[in-house]
């Protein structure tokens, strides 16, 4: 790799990665890159393109019956880059999540939306 450093990828925890890959696939156009036991225990699922994914965790048991379920590990949100806004807010609004903060800055636009894990997603395209 040379230049400027990219994200390769976010590792997060969520109740069920196969149903939030497919919800991220839906809305982003994305694959699974790889789904199989965690060398943790539990699941994970990779989803994303053939540069970048986000890996998607459940541990063994519900992550809402860990001693603490509060444990948030800093996540603010994820941000996804994408060449046209208007084809992604309507598989968002498609999958009946309700997109917020929409705001056009520069150098372009963004908005957010939660999924079914609290996850907040900010989806940004610059204006080229």
């Amino acid at each position: 790799m040379s230049g400027q450093p990219v994200l390769e990828h976010a590792n997060v925890t969520v109740a069920d990665p196969d149903e939030s890959a497919a919800l991220l696939s839906r809305i982003f156009g994305w694959h699974v890159r790889w789904a199989g036991p965690s060398a943790m225990g539990g699941r994970t699922v990779h989803v994303g393109t053939d540069t970048s994914y986000v890996a998607l965790y459940a541990p063994p048991e519900d992550p809402a019956a860990r001693a603490d379920p509060d444990r948030v590990a800093g996540l603010q949100h994820l941000g996804v880059l994408v060449d046209d806004l208007d084809p992604i807010e309507r598989n968002v609004r498609a999958e009946g999540i309700e997109p917020y903060s929409f705001m056009t800055y520069d150098p372009g636009r963004r908005f957010y939306f939660l999924d079914h894990d609290g996850i907040e997603f900010e989806v940004v395209a610059y204006d080229r």
